[in-house]
């Protein structure tokens, strides 16, 4: 098999642009979790703030004690707020990343099919036994490959739907309604 000198050039471009697009995923990923952070942080220190003041306001114990049932409940959501935030974002940043390697992994397979077959011109009488093997194995890189990434798509699925279930329990122990996860995209 002879591989001509732009086709591995073209190959090396793909697998160069293909990182290059997941490290500028990871980068946006990193850049929204910092500000989802330092809008969290914010928001912390004007709920913790405005809480201190209600409780500094409070001239009576009765008053004092009013104030108690409704403290926790903002915490609570504004926590599972920035825990489906984050969850969000890093889903988000994990599909984005890999579809570059799946173009070009299915780049890379439709290269190998096309090379494969004019090789199977040009082999000699008795090697087809030696064709069939080789794909055979391709073959089953493939499946694996499928097999994995359904799989993976699969956990993120089950994760998902545990972020939702645990939001609607720490919610409804909070006394406050749930609001739904996004589907990531």
């Amino acid at each position: 098999m002879n591989i001509k000198p732009e086709k591995f050039a073209a190959a090396n471009k793909l697998a160069f642009d293909s990182f290059a697009a997941a490290l500028w995923t990871a980068f946006d990923c990193t850049e929204r979790l910092v500000a989802l952070n330092l809008n969290a942080a914010r928001g912390l220190l004007e709920e913790n703030t405005a809480t201190v003041r209600a409780i500094l306001a409070a001239d009576t114990p009765e008053k004092l004690t009013g104030l108690q049932p409704g403290l926790s409940r903002p915490y609570v959501e504004k926590l599972l707020a920035y825990a489906r935030g984050s969850y969000e974002i890093v889903a988000q940043s994990m599909d984005e990343a890999v579809k570059p390697f799946e173009a070009q992994f299915a780049e890379v397979n439709k290269f190998v099919s096309i090379e494969l077959e004019k090789a199977a011109k040009s082999v000699p009488v008795g090697s087809d036994a030696a064709l069939a093997a080789v794909r055979s194995t391709i073959a089953a890189a493939n499946s694996t490959y499928d097999q994995v990434s359904k799989a993976t798509r699969k956990v993120a699925e089950l994760a998902e739907a545990n972020m939702t279930a645990v939001t609607e329990v720490a919610v409804k122990a909070a006394g406050g309604k749930a609001v739904g996860t996004k589907k990531s995209a």
